[in-house]
């Protein structure tokens, strides 16, 4: 039996983001202290999070309760191995992109900077919260917490563009948070069905009432197969095909925005849930009895193949790299589609290994942006000559992608390879198709990546848009410093999988599923 450990450390974690927002209206009209409170927030919100890590990694649970909102539904915060991994990635890269925040805003002149800082405190609460939530309706509540809170982030130069990207974002992941209630709500009537007065609550290996009410004929397949689907287009913030392109809209934010959307909260989270509701509603068992992990996968390697070609085609670097990221979170959600614990496991570790790498590559496109004014990737010849910093830590972050070492992505995918082949061994013979659906996506992002690299580093630049560009590069090490440290964590991943916790957290994690 999995020892539950209780302690209040998940909702102080939690409230770290939260306090830090307060302050930060206070102290809007003195941008150091403000920025510092930002800054304190991040880290206390990490040592907080990563002091859980020994407990969990010894197979225990962490609770805790604050109160029940209706019989068999608390609101309350369950952190195990896999929402820790989610928890460590969002707040450690909080902290980075809090750091890079300073150098990106800062040099531009950005308006409304206290409202940027406020809100994307309350993304992290929302995404940590996410993270740490016991049950759906726990989970629900922060969900759209981190959608609202975006919301002013993506729509913050305020011109007619971007307050397009943000309507178009509340359009589709509000529609997205109907879709997530009603699931919440028919988990509850089906788990309610056989074992009154049901349950949300999360378990290792599926909710056990929801499971028992299907074997046991107290609901169909077909029903089963509604709350599918209701929960894949709740989650949609994982930006699965066709319902995608409010990503690459959003890219009219400011960079760290970008960041934030794409490799740090909201994407994350969207694949976060899809992963919940795969090993921790349904259960790799049941969902296997549906026929729903083939249905899940031909959806992922759609997706993972189409967004490919998309990035291809895209000149804006930042529009290249948003569909980029769409590919790489369907390889995750692949990796939970498959139901093999190897897939599982390089799903897991995906989340922060492309976290890591992601985060990068947006990061360096944004000092690119304040140091030359350069947004597309035919403007960028010889760049790489004064800007070596920032090329070589974008190299690093592109090879990761490509599923290259040293980098982390060759351990994910790696990984995802391996659940590919004992898929086919295990499952059917056919699912070793999906072998050369991962195989196809990592040439595809070679293609896409590598001329970027090379056009930076081997052609001749032009002498007089890139003078001065080393010095500027020196002076915004507030830029510089963050997008190193996350470069260095990408490769200190591949080396060392246990650095954070990470692959000893997946390795739990998998191990308590349960038929994997």
């Amino acid at each position: 039996m999995t020892e539950i450990v209780e302690s209040i450390r998940p909702l102080l974690a939690i409230l770290c983001p939260a306090i830090g927002s307060i302050l930060i209206l206070l102290f809007g009209r003195r941008p150091n202290i403000r920025e510092s409170w930002t800054m304190l927030a991040s880290i206390a919100q990490f040592l907080l999070i990563i002091s859980m890590a020994p407990t969990i990694v010894r197979g225990a649970v962490i609770k805790f309760t604050p109160f029940t909102v209706f019989p068999g539904i608390d609101f309350g915060f369950r952190v195990d191995a896999f929402g820790l991994i989610f928890a460590i990635t969002s707040s450690f890269l909080w902290i980075c992109v809090s750091l890079y925040s300073i150098g990106y805003m800062r040099p531009l002149h950005e308006h409304a900077q206290t409202r940027y800082y406020f809100c994307f405190a309350w993304a992290i609460f929302g995404a940590v919260g996410v993270a740490l939530a016991g049950n759906l309706l726990t989970m629900f509540v922060f969900y759209e917490i981190l959608t609202v809170s975006t919301y002013p982030l993506v729509a913050h130069d305020q011109t007619p563009e971007a307050l397009f990207a943000g309507r178009k974002y509340l359009a589709y992941l509000l529609t997205a948070g109907c879709f997530f209630l009603a699931a919440v709500a028919l988990t509850y009537y089906i788990t309610g069905s056989y074992a009154p007065p049901g349950t949300t609550d999360f378990e290792s290996g599926g909710i056990t009432s929801l499971k028992s009410a299907f074997y046991a004929g107290y609901v169909s397949r077909t029903m089963l197969t509604v709350l599918f689907f209701c929960f894949m287009l709740g989650f949609m913030k994982a930006a699965w095909m066709p319902f995608h392109s409010w990503l690459p809209t959003a890219m009219v934010a400011p960079t760290p925005v970008s960041a934030l959307l794409h490799a740090v909260a909201v994407v994350k989270a969207g694949v976060f849930g899809i992963i919940r509701m795969v090993c921790y509603v349904y259960g790799v068992d049941l969902m296997h009895a549906l026929g729903l992990g083939l249905v899940l996968a031909c959806i992922a390697g759609f997706t993972v193949i189409v967004a490919n070609l998309f990035a291809i085609g895209e000149d804006n670097l930042k529009r290249r790299l948003a569909y980029s990221t769409i590919n790489q979170l369907s390889c995750i959600i692949l990796g939970a589609a498959l139901l093999t614990h190897d897939a599982i496991l390089g799903a897991m570790i995906h989340i922060p290994f492309h976290g890591a790498m992601k985060i990068t590559l947006f990061m360096c496109a944004g000092a690119i942006i304040v140091v030359t004014g350069k947004r597309n990737v035919s403007e960028m010849s010889g760049i790489g000559r004064t800007m070596p910093i920032t090329m070589a830590a974008f190299s690093i972050g592109a090879f990761g992608m490509c599923g290259l070492p040293p980098v982390a992505g060759f351990i994910s995918k790696w990984y995802l390879c391996l659940g590919a082949i004992e898929s086919s061994e295990t499952i059917a013979p056919e699912m070793i198709i999906f072998l050369f659906v991962l195989l196809a996506a990592s040439l595809l992002d070679v293609v896409y990546f590598f001329p970027i690299i090379r056009t930076a580093f081997f052609s001749k630049p032009n002498g007089s848009e890139s003078e001065g560009s080393e010095w500027k590069e020196k002076k915004y090490l507030f830029m510089v410093v963050p997008l190193l440290i996350t470069a260095i964590l990408a490769i200190l991943f591949c080396l060392d999988p246990h650095a954070f916790y990470v692959f000893d957290l997946a390795k739990v994690a998998v191990a308590n599923l349960g038929g994997v």
